[in-house]
């Protein structure tokens, strides 16, 4: 007879006892205790005129079903120059995907198809990586070596990557410490994913084969701050240059993270940098449960390499009821199996993540490897009830069921069964290990699903169909002398002009120093005003306004050219911003017109205040002559603004009052 076991306050007290803490709880001593170690991989689009190593245009889009083509191919994995198979092109071959590409012949040639030997790279794309790469500090190549990594999910139609190093060995600079870097390289972009259900996955190709920069950094981040701000000043960095794209997608972090005795995973295509703090610190206390996971089951089962699965097939008619999965299911003619997993009872009930669990490490792979489509699966330790006593008691002997073991049901095509309880048997095999080489998805609310094994180096091989193109000591000495100003150094400049640090990350990530540097030195503004204009008006406006397409910051400079030149007072600048924002063709007059702003002179600025503050007293709102002040200022800002300073009318009437 089963006996009662329950999950949640299993999954309560596994969470318990690894010692996990939110996020937001979190301090260094727990990283510290857990070994937390974390390094970067920093994908950046190029601002260039074409792709890299063919003509086709770069960074023009086109929507889903805009296409004039379809090409379909199955990805099959070739032996590396040692004779070896990468571990993900042969997990890659076993889910027998079929690749659909989409292409459109604005953005795709038969270059990117495979069809024709690439183009020699592209100039322009090589000059700004090496700009950036002397930026890192990197120490630049003698020669530049193309070369093939392997791809064999799909996301290149060729089944690998050209790609070349450009620098190795650099830094940089965060608050506290340096960072070190490993390499930059140069290399295609790859396709956009538009579906991945069953056997088929969709790409677009118009993203393909555009120039990309990958910096990478060694893991000496110590806690998720830390690796949030070197992925910051990576991407500050970048964009210094003026020569990278912005927007969705055009910049991607992969995030390599690891804890005392786990191993390297890599969190893949993190697009947004507030995200990598909550998915580090997530995936590095699933690595420390996995690890609990493996003690527990080591203890239990002395001779583990020999651990293996018992499953049965089933006919549905030995269900008293069958709920709705199962009748769906039965109604698709899928097969049916159970499986007992020996001695791994609490195991899949196991905390991993916020709101997962060990048996999520099954369901991931499934879908991934054995191309299953949810709901595909069932087990003894879900929450709530799936299998009734009456139905366990009859199906346990079928797979030698004894307490200690935990049962998974498993549906799905009959071509599928036999990957998905490989699959099974691997992951479960995989757990008295510890945590698996893998890379993973990530997600918005910090979790991450598995997304394929992590590659291996025997993936990487030389380019026989490109030529080492060396660089010259003159054409890098060249290079260097138009270098833009370090971060570091803007960083230190921001806080000589006394700019709000909260601020900081807006102005660097829009590359907004260098135009706030030509407003101050033009036409002679407070540069402490100017970076709080940019980096909390205009910021609060974009959030609220929607911006015009013909837009630029060179607006601001011409708006604080023409308030300069007719003598208005700079603060006009913050009333106008939303106009202009919002119809930046519209002529600064006309602008001014809108707000009904009317030009005065101080003297008839001033020459109410007497008046007021006669009225004021009349109204007897306050004896306190605080409030007087107060009320006279709210009179008369308006008719002041952009006349004259706020601080010089309030001491004006301080002045009259007072008198």
């Amino acid at each position: 007879m089963k006996k009662k076991f329950n999950p949640q306050q299993n999954y309560n007290s596994t969470r318990k006892a690894i010692g996990y803490v939110t996020r937001k709880e979190a301090t260094a001593d727990d990283y510290k205790r857990i070994g937390f170690m974390s390094g970067l991989e920093v994908h950046q689009q190029l601002k260039t005129k074409k792709k890299l190593f063919c003509h086709c245009p770069a960074g023009v889009y086109h929507s889903h079903d805009d296409y004039d083509a379809e090409v379909i191919r199955h990805m099959r994995p070739t032996l590396s120059e040692l004779g070896e198979y990468d571990g993900t092109a042969l997990m890659e071959f076993r889910t027998r995907k079929e690749i659909i590409y989409r292409l459109n012949n604005k953005t795709a040639c038969t270059y990117e198809v495979d069809d024709t030997p690439p183009f020699k790279i592209d100039s322009e794309a090589l000059e700004y990586a090496l700009e950036i790469s002397m930026l890192s500090k990197l120490n630049i190549v003698g020669e530049v070596h193309i070369t093939r990594k392997q791809y064999l999910d799909g996301s290149i139609p060729t089944g690998f990557q050209r790609t070349a190093i450009l620098g190795v060995e650099g830094e940089i600079q965060l608050k506290n410490k340096k960072i070190r870097l490993i390499q930059l390289s140069i290399e295609e972009d790859s396709c956009r994913e538009i579906s991945d259900i069953g056997h088929t996955r969709i790409y677009k190709t118009d993203r393909l084969g555009m120039p990309l920069i990958e910096t990478v950094t060694y893991p000496e981040c110590m806690t998720p701050d830390e690796l949030m701000e070197a992925a910051q000043v990576i991407r500050f960095l970048n964009r210094s240059t003026g020569k990278v794209r912005t927007g969705i997608g055009a910049g991607r972090e992969d995030v390599n993270v690891s804890c005392k005795g786990g191993t390297r995973v890599e969190i893949k295509g993190v697009a947004h940098n507030k995200w990598i703090p909550e998915l580090s610190h997530n995936e590095s206390f699933r690595q420390w449960a996995l690890l609990n996971v493996r003690n527990i089951l080591r203890d239990r089962v002395k001779d583990y390499k020999n651990w293996k699965i018992e499953a049965a097939n089933l006919d549905y008619d030995v269900f008293h009821k069958l709920n709705e999965n199962l009748k769906e299911a039965k109604d698709r003619g899928y097969k049916l199996y159970i499986i007992n997993l020996p001695q791994f009872k609490g195991i899949l009930s196991h905390f991993t993540q916020p709101g997962k669990m060990f048996s999520d490490e099954i369901s991931d792979r499934l879908k991934v490897i054995a191309c299953l489509e949810k709901p595909y699966m069932a087990h003894t330790e879900e929450f709530g009830e799936f299998i009734s006593n009456t139905d366990f008691n009859v199906l346990a002997p079928m797979v030698s069921a004894e307490e200690g073991d935990a049962q998974i049901l498993l549906w799905g095509p009959e071509d599928d069964m036999k990957t998905a309880l490989e699959t099974i048997e691997e992951r479960c095999q995989m757990a008295f290990e510890g945590v698996p080489n893998e890379t993973r998805k990530s997600f918005e609310n910090g979790t991450t699903i598995f997304e394929r094994v992590l590659p291996g180096a025997d993936r990487m091989y030389p380019d026989t169909d490109s030529a080492p193109i060396p660089l010259e000591d003159a054409y890098i000495e060249r290079l260097r002398k138009n270098l833009p100003v370090d971060v570091a150094e803007r960083y230190q400049q921001l806080r000589d002009w006394k700019v709000p640090e909260d601020t900081y990350t807006y102005i660097l990530r829009n590359n907004l120093v260098p135009i706030i540097e030509r407003i101050v030195k033009d036409h002679k503004i407070e540069a402490r005003f100017v970076g709080t204009f940019f980096g909390h008006t205009l910021k609060n406006v974009e959030g609220r306004i929607h911006k015009h397409i013909d837009f630029s910051f060179e607006k601001i400079y011409d708006l604080f050219a023409f308030i300069k030149k007719e003598k208005l007072d700079v603060a006009i600048a913050k009333t106008m911003l939303p106009i202009v924002y919002e119809y930046p063709k519209l002529d600064f007059n006309s602008v001014l017109t809108t707000l009904k702003f009317k030009k005065r002179k101080k003297e008839e600025l001033l020459a109410p205040i007497e008046f007021l503050n006669e009225k004021f007293k009349e109204i007897k709102i306050s004896d306190k002559e605080d409030v007087g002040i107060d009320w006279l200022m709210g009179q008369m800002q308006k008719q002041a603004a952009g006349n004259m300073p706020m601080a010089e009318l309030r001491n004006q009437i301080e002045n009259i009052v007072k008198k």
